[in-house]
């Protein structure tokens, strides 16, 4: 995947993003070297792909790992070069876990403009992956990935997220200044991406993915975008401040989503027991039941950029819900799972099932465990419900 836009080989002589920004290509070596000796790494690869050999000989098998790990990335030598490598893993994972990957408006914008891509969040790694997938395909340049601090517990996970072109968002800091000043920073960057760099970013529409299937805007997010344009000096104008960043609204819709079961785990123990405890590594395995799960038919569609005519964060973030809840594809699973909480029948968009869509919805709903049915089926109703209007927020 391309990476146009580093000019330079060489670090700047002052970093201000240093700690939270992508790796450049003069990075890439050392990182990769590191990698390859990282024992976790290691360990996490030797389980998924020799789990006999790690039980009875784990340094043995860290050694095949640690060499497997340099002969898979002898030859990169840069970001492109590493994103070249997981646009392989893409294209099989979408012939082997999708039914069709449609993209829908890319065609509408400057293919030499950087834009900043607000999205909807349903899947950790694969809502940006998707974006970036249908860029490379474009022959247009990947973006740099908004990616919270809290996904990034182990130094290696850090090490390939960097690698991949993503930046940290801060999401631990402790006390309001250490907060201030982180997310002035992030201000900073991603203006600085995007204005100067001419380089695209995406970053999800607010912490968290959607677990209900209600899709709506942090306005917070909104004012943390305007406030590196608010600290620089002469006057203010916050609509000409969103005007450009180049926000462009994307929605991703996918008909089946593989952590739904986890999702109404976790909605089922907030609505019962007042919380929900995430274990050590439940974002990783997200991560992976999202990338190996089958996920049907996906579609991305790519709106149109936010004009100077916004006075607030609210308006923003209005407009972004307008675009992603607008360009949500309605899916057969959305219809069946509405029907089957008996509500709002005449939303119900009968004609665009088949006698397939329906057997294979109630072969997965079979799979769900009772008392996480109406949660399951909450997630694949609500988009119907909100695109019509027909949600109290």
């Amino acid at each position: 995947m391309t990476d146009q836009h580093h000019v330079s080989n060489a670090a700047p002589p002052a970093d201000p993003w240093a700690d939270i920004r992508p790796y450049m290509d003069h990075e890439v070596s050392e990182v990769l070297s590191r990698l390859s000796r990282d024992s976790e790494l290691l360990n996490a690869l030797t389980r998924f792909k020799l789990p006999r050999l790690a039980r009875w000989s784990p340094g043995l098998a860290r050694l095949l790992a640690g060499r497997a790990v340099r002969r898979e990335v002898a030859s990169v030598a840069s970001v492109r070069d590493f994103q070249m490598r997981i646009a392989g893993y893409m294209e099989r994972m979408i012939r082997t876990t999708t039914d069709a990957f449609e993209v829908a408006g890319l065609d509408k914008l400057d293919a030499n403009s950087a834009y900043l891509f607000i999205g909807n969040h349903r899947d950790i790694s694969l809502d940006p992956a998707f974006v970036n997938y249908a860029l490379y395909q474009a022959g247009r340049d990947t973006v740099r990935i908004a990616i919270g601090d809290n996904l990034l517990k182990k130094p290696y996970v850090t090490d390939l997220m960097r690698l991949n072109k993503s930046f940290i968002v801060p999401r631990s800091a402790r006390g309001k200044r250490a907060m201030l000043a982180a997310y002035q920073q992030l201000s900073g960057y991603i203006r600085h991406s995007i204005t100067v760099d001419n380089h695209s970013i995406w970053m999800a529409q607010r912490e968290g993915r959607a677990k209900n299937g209600i899709d709506r805007t942090d306005p917070a997010i909104i004012k943390m975008l305007t406030m590196a344009k608010r600290g620089e000096p002469g006057d203010f104008v916050f609509g000409e401040a969103v005007a450009e960043l180049k926000l462009v609204p994307v929605s991703i819709s996918y008909e089946y989503d593989p952590c739904d079961v986890q999702k109404a785990r976790e909605l089922s123990d907030v609505a019962t027991k007042g919380g929900y405890d995430k274990t050590e590594f439940e974002d990783i395995q997200s991560i992976v039941a999202g990338i190996t799960g089958t996920k049907g038919r996906v579609q991305l569609r790519f709106g149109q950029p936010i004009g100077a005519d916004m006075a607030t964060p609210d308006e923003v973030a209005a407009e972004i819900d307008r675009q992603v809840i607008g360009g949500y594809r309605l899916f057969p699973s959305h219809y069946l799972a509405l029907e089957a909480l008996g509500e709002a029948p005449e939303l119900i968009a009968r004609k665009s099932i088949t006698r397939e869509d329906r057997t294979r919805f109630n072969e997965r709903l079979a799979q769900v465990p009772d008392e996480l049915k109406p949660y399951w089926l909450a997630q694949y109703a609500n988009p119907v419900k909100h695109k019509a209007g027909r949600l109290r927020l």
